[in-house]
């Protein structure tokens, strides 16, 4: 149901990217150059990041970009769920729910980490069937992209 990204889908994973951006999941779209060079380092190595491409009956159908920290919080690798879409058509079949079992039994991780935004409560659901927890603090950032 999904596969490690591979070079042959540099336009699939742009498209399904862009597609993401442009939805309420997010708060704001990213550059689009952000998108070539998130698959150049995906293609470099999986050091930092690696991606899945989900696939109905061998017809992609979305994806799901992981980043990886070590945390000594967690004792180990942390592993955060940067973005995961999937085309609404083939919502509802369980991929997601699947795909998080994967990561769960298969990842070395010591830790899984997701955002979701304040509004989305069908995700906030979905992830906390999955076993996420809301953390009780903020995050903050320094974002040299934007002013």
């Amino acid at each position: 149901m999904f596969r490690p990204i591979k070079e042959s889908d540099r336009e699939l994973y742009l498209k399904y990217v862009d597609i993401f951006y442009h939805t309420d999941a997010v708060n704001s779209p990213v550059p689009k150059e952000n998108y070539t060079a998130t698959f150049n380092e995906l293609m470099r190595s999986d050091d930092y990041l690696k991606c899945y491409i989900f696939e109905w009956e061998g017809k992609p159908c979305g994806f799901s970009l992981l980043s990886k920290t070590f945390s000594q919080e967690a004792g180990g690798f942390s592993v955060t769920i940067e973005e995961i879409y999937i085309d609404e058509e083939y919502r509802g079949r369980g991929l997601a729910t699947e795909f998080f079992e994967f990561l769960k039994r298969e990842s070395s991780a010591m830790r899984l980490r997701i955002e979701v935004e304040d509004y989305n409560e069908g995700a906030k659901r979905l992830y906390e069937r999955m076993g996420f927890e809301l953390l009780p603090y903020l995050q903050m950032v320094i974002d040299k992209q934007r002013k």
